[in-house]
C-alpha cells in the first residue's frame, strides 16, 4: 500500500509539472513572424500581361531579399480594381495579414472611367487612415492621367495625390519614366511590359528604401507615424 501511495504521489507530481509547463508555454508571446508589406492595387501592380515574376511586386520581393531584409511582400492587387472596391477589401486584408507597411496603388481605373474625384479622394484617404489605425505604415502610390482626359480633370486628379502626399509617404508618380514610352509598355499603351516594371521598381524603391531604414529619410516620414509598433 505504501508503494502504491508513493507511486501515486510521484505520478501526480509529474502531472502537475506537465500542466504547469503547458500553462507557462501557452502564456508566452508568439515568436514574431516575418514583417509583411501589403500591396493593394490594380492591374499595374497585379502584373497584367506579364509573368508574375516580372511584375514589380515580385521584383520588390527579390530586392528585399537581396538587401537582407526579412520582409514578405503580399500582393493583393486585382486588375480592374477601383478605389471603392479596394477600400471595401482593405479591412479584411489588414486583419488577415497584419502588415507593417501597406502600399495603396489605386485611382487609375477611377480616372480612366471618369469617376467622381471627390469619391476618389475620400476612398484613398480612408484607406490610408485605416492602414495607419491598424498599425501599418501607409504608403500612397501617386498616379496621373493622360492629357486627353482634359486639363481640368487631369489637374484635379493629380492634385489629389499631391494633397495626400503632404500627409503620407507618397511615391510621386508610379509610372514616372514609363508612361507614354512605347518601348516600355504593352501594345495597349497603358500597361507596362517587363522592362517597364523594372523601372517602376526603381520608382518604388527610391521612396520605400528610406522607410525600411536602408536609405535617407523621405519627407513623408515627418508627417505620419511610420511604425506604431515600436
Amino acid at each position: 500500500m505504501r508503494g502504491f501511495l508513493v507511486g501515486s504521489l510521484v505520478h501526480r507530481s509529474w502531472l502537475a509539472l506537465a500542466v504547469l509547463c503547458i500553462t507557462l508555454v501557452a502564456g508566452q508571446p508568439a515568436a514574431r513572424a516575418t514583417d509583411v508589406l501589403l500591396i493593394v492595387g490594380d492591374s499595374l501592380s497585379a502584373g497584367y500581361g506579364v509573368n508574375r515574376e516580372q511584375a514589380w511586386p515580385s521584383l520588390l520581393q527579390k530586392r528585399l531579399h537581396d538587401a537582407g531584409l526579412d520582409v514578405r511582400v503580399v500582393n493583393a492587387s486585382i486588375s480592374g480594381e477601383t478605389s471603392a472596391s479596394g477600400r471595401a477589401r482593405l479591412p479584411a486584408l489588414l486583419e488577415r495579414h497584419r502588415p507593417r507597411w501597406a502600399v495603396v496603388e489605386l485611382g487609375a481605373n477611377d480616372g480612366l472611367r471618369g469617376l467622381a474625384l471627390d469619391a476618389l479622394r475620400a476612398n484613398l484617404k480612408a484607406m490610408l487612415e485605416r492602414a495607419h489605425a491598424a498599425g501599418a505604415v501607409p504608403i500612397l502610390a501617386g498616379m496621373r492621367l493622360p492629357p486627353n482626359y482634359g486639363s481640368i480633370y487631369t489637374t484635379e486628379f493629380a492634385a489629389i495625390y499631391a494633397g495626400l502626399g503632404r500627409e503620407y509617404v507618397t511615391i510621386p508618380f508610379l509610372l514616372d519614366g514609363v508612361a507614354g514610352q512605347p518601348q516600355l509598355n504593352q501594345p495597349d499603351g497603358i500597361h507596362p511590359n517587363a522592362e517597364g516594371h523594372r523601372l517602376i521598381l526603381e520608382n518604388v524603391w527610391a521612396v520605400l528604401a528610406p522607410v525600411l531604414g536602408v536609405g535617407p529619410q523621405v519627407e513623408g516620414e515627418k508627417k505620419t507615424m511610420l511604425d506604431s509598433r515600436k
